[in-house]
């Protein structure tokens, strides 16, 4: 009965956020990108001024409502737990190559799944990577891959990035000179929807990713390691719920929020190499990371100065990419972006085989 009220969760959890996700692209975010932690982190990074593309500097608050939303939850179910000292390099790189593959296929997990609720079959393609990205994580796994363990923290540990995140949203407030925004018009970080509507969506994506421990890579990796589908259930919730309210909004307003095909979709491209090969080394480095993008960033609001560090991690990664011409665009991937995913697979693998020969030893 337990595991019943479990998936039912989990369910009525990923119709809410894909509900939401769907309609913050109609409020104003990018279609196909109400949410995108990738995406958003990117932005936020260009904000800060790590990198200074025009077209995507923002503050989004949608990231901030998901590590205070998390938080919240976890203190008052008492799951707060400040934790941390496994491998914290070894995950700075994972989460690094991680982003790399996110900005080649343009998107993080999450958004893989906006996208095929939006009609953009190249999703189809990088999901078919993505999950055979996990295949390859799993065989590690099942060698003995570890991370090692963790080390009870201090309160203050735990609290630190939901702190950062408050402090960085009132930057977003006082919008001072030293803090950079995409210019109306100049692209996606000039796309979104109010400050609070995206902050308080946050916060409920947040909070009910915490309490159903909704995450992406997990689900794959359950259901093939031990024929455990409840975390792919949430997603599959999300998906459907997703283009349900793609179709009933574009009928509303009279703008197509869903376009099945291959061409003509929003900040994507259709070259299927690199779509599937760009989310096979995001699924190979989150598997090996213990989480997709959205539940490092949950799992950084409970404590875990581990995934706070992944999340550092992916915010350098969007960094360098935009730095040094690694991102790809709506017209498709760079020649360094090309080189870079190549590279980081080889990484991955390498990180793979050095901390599952360690667990031999």
């Amino acid at each position: 009965m337990t595991a019943k009220k479990d998936k039912i969760a989990i369910i009525i959890a990923g119709i809410v956020i894909g509900i939401i996700a769907a309609a913050l692209a109609y409020f104003g975010n990018p279609k196909n990108m109400g949410f995108c932690i990738a995406c958003f982190l990117r932005d936020t990074s260009g904000a800060l001024g790590l990198h200074r593309a025009a077209p995507v500097q923002y503050i989004r608050p949608e990231i901030i409502g998901i590590v205070l939303g998390a938080c919240g939850c976890a203190i008052a179910k008492k799951e707060f737990s400040p934790k941390g000292g496994s491998s914290p390099m070894t995950r700075f790189v994972l989460a690094f190559s991680a982003m790399v593959g996110c900005l080649m296929f343009l998107g993080c997990p999450f958004r893989m799944i906006l996208r095929l609720a939006g009609g953009d079959l190249n999703a189809l393609i990088g999901f078919v990577g993505f999950a055979v990205g996990i295949c390859a994580g799993i065989v590690f796994l099942k060698k003995g891959f570890t991370l090692k363990r963790t080390y009870k923290l201090p309160l203050a540990e735990g609290f630190a990035l939901p702190v950062i995140e408050i402090g960085i949203f009132v930057l977003l407030l006082a919008a001072p000179a030293f803090i950079f925004f995409s210019e109306e018009g100049a692209g996606p970080g000039a796309m979104h929807a109010s400050i609070w509507l995206s902050l308080i969506a946050g916060v409920i994506v947040g909070g009910l990713a915490q309490r159903t421990r909704l995450c992406m890579v997990g689900g794959i990796r359950d259901t093939i390691l031990f024929k455990e589908t409840r975390l792919l259930l949430g997603f599959v919730a999300i998906l459907v719920a997703a283009l349900i309210t793609n179709l009933v909004l574009g009928s509303i307003s009279g703008t197509p929020f869903f376009n099945l095909g291959f061409d003509g979709q929003p900040v994507a491209y259709n070259d299927g190499l690199w779509n599937f090969l760009g989310l096979f080394l995001v699924g190979f480095a989150c598997c090996l990371l213990g989480g997709c993008p959205l539940r490092q960033l949950v799992m950084s609001g409970e404590g875990n100065t581990d995934s706070a560090v992944v999340v550092v991690g992916l915010m350098v990664g969007a960094a360098f990419c935009h730095n040094f011409g690694l991102a790809s665009s709506g017209e498709g991937p760079t020649a360094n972006g090309k080189i870079a995913v190549i590279i980081c697979i080889i990484i991955v693998a390498i990180i793979g085989c050095v901390n599952t020969l360690r667990k031999a030893e």
